[in-house]
C-alpha cells in the first residue's frame, strides 16, 4: 500500500526537489501540496522542471486526516506555528525540514540517519538536518565516535553552499548579477547549524572541548555544498581511512572515497562523498553534497523510508552529470 502523503510549504526549492523525488517513488502517493499563495495553481507553473510529471495543482487545505505522513517546507519558525493552529490526528508521521525541532524538543528525533537510524525507525516526529549541518556533522562523526575530537584544541571549517541555499525568494545576494563571478562571507563563526553540529558531537564524545571555528561561504552556483575541514589528530592517513570507512560501512549515501572529492561527483544525488588526508599533524576532512539533496529534501525522503520500513536507496537512486 502506497505511502499517502501531504506537504506544507510546496512553493520553495526543498518542496519542489520533494515532488521530483516523490513522484517517482515506487511506494509513495502525493495527496495534497499546500500553498497559500498558490493555491489552484498548477504546481508546474511554479516547478517548471516537472512540467510532463504531474498534474497536481498547489492546494489551499491539508486534510491531515486523508494521509499517513507530513512534511513540513515552510520557512523556519513556521512549523512551531502550524502545530498551534492545527491539530495533529493521531497516528500521523511528520517530517520538518525547518530548524525548529531540531533540538529534538516535543518528541522530535534528529533525522541523521548516519547518526540515529535505530531511533528514526521507531519515530513518528523527525527534524530533517540543516543542509550545512549534514555536511560538517558527517566530517566529523567518526573522530567523535572514537574519541578523538581534540580535548583542548580547534575545528576549522570553511564551507561553500550554492544559492538555492537562501531559498527561493529574491534577495540582494541571490541575484544572478550579485552572485555570478563572486564569493563572499556570511554569518562566520556565529551560524545557526552550529548549534545542532555541538549537540551531536557532545553526545558522541562527552566532555570534549573543542572550539568549531566556521566560515561559512556563498558559492557562485545553484546548488551544493563543498566543506573543508581541519583538525589535529594524532591517526595516520591510513588509519583515519579505515576508521571513516568502518563508520560508514552500512550507510548507502556516506561514501568515503581514496580519492579527492569534488563538488559534481555529489550535485544530483543524495551522496555525501568524504575524503580524509594527513598534512603533518593535521587530518584535512572535505565533503561533497547536494545542498538540496542530501541536505535537505534526499535526506527527509530517505527518513521517510526509514520509518516505513523501506530500503534507503528507494527513490534516491539518482545519477550525477557526467560533466
Amino acid at each position: 500500500m502506497a505511502i499517502k502523503i501531504g506537504i506544507i510549504g510546496g512553493a520553495g526549492y526543498t518542496a519542489g526537489e520533494l515532488l521530483r523525488l516523490l513522484i517517482n517513488h515506487p511506494e509513495a502517493e502525493i495527496v495534497f501540496v499546500h500553498s497559500s499563495s498558490n493555491a489552484g495553481e498548477p504546481i508546474v507553473n511554479v516547478h517548471q522542471g516537472l512540467l510532463g510529471e504531474t498534474d497536481l495543482v498547489f492546494s489551499d487545505s491539508y486534510p491531515l486526516n486523508d494521509i499517513d505522513l507530513l512534511f513540513l517546507c515552510s520557512a523556519h519558525g513556521h512549523s512551531r506555528k502550524f502545530w498551534e493552529e492545527n491539530e495533529r490526528p493521531q497516528g500521523l508521521k511528520v517530517i520538518d525540514l525547518a530548524q525548529d525541532y531540531r533540538d529534538e524538543s516535543n518528541g522530535y528525533v534528529y533525522g541523521l540517519p548516519e547518526l540515529n537510524v535505530a531511533r528514526i525507525a521507531e519515530a513518528d516526529s523527525v527534524a530533517n538536518p540543516g543542509c550545512f549541518a549534514t555536511a560538517l556533522q558527517l566530517s566529523l562523526l567518526p573522530l567523535a565516535s572514537a574519541g578523538l575530537l581534540p580535548a583542548d584544541g580547534e575545528i576549522n571549517i570553511t564551507a561553500l553552499t550554492g544559492s538555492t541555499g537562501a531559498g527561493v525568494k529574491p534577495g540582494a545576494t541571490t541575484h544572478f548579477s550579485w552572485r555570478t563571478d563572486n564569493l563572499s562571507v556570511y554569518k562566520p563563526f556565529g551560524h545557526q547549524h552550529l548549534i545542532e553540529i555541538g549537540a551531536t558531537l557532545n553526545k558522541l564524545q562527552p566532555g570534549h572541548t573543542s572550539k568549531i571555528n566556521f566560515i561559512p561561504m556563498r558559492g557562485d552556483f545553484a546548488r551544493g555544498i563543498f566543506a573543508v575541514t581541519h583538525v589535529d589528530c594524532t591517526l595516520s592517513e591510513e588509519e583515519a581511512t579505515a576508521l571513516y570507512k568502518d563508520y560508514y560501512r552500512d550507510a548507502p549515501f556516506a561514501v568515503v572515497s581514496d580519492r579527492p572529492v569534488d563538488l559534481k561527483q555529489a550535485v544530483n544525488t543524495n551522496k555525501a562523498i568524504i575524503h580524509v588526508e594527513k598534512h603533518g599533524d593535521k587530518l584535512l576532512i572535505t565533503c561533497a553534497e547536494d545542498n538540496l539533496l542530501k541536505g535537505a529534501s534526499g535526506q527527509a525522503v530517505q527518513n521517510m523510508n526509514i520509518m516505513f520500513g523501506l530500503d534507503q536507496r528507494e527513490g534516491l537512486r539518482l545519477k550525477p552529470s557526467a560533466f
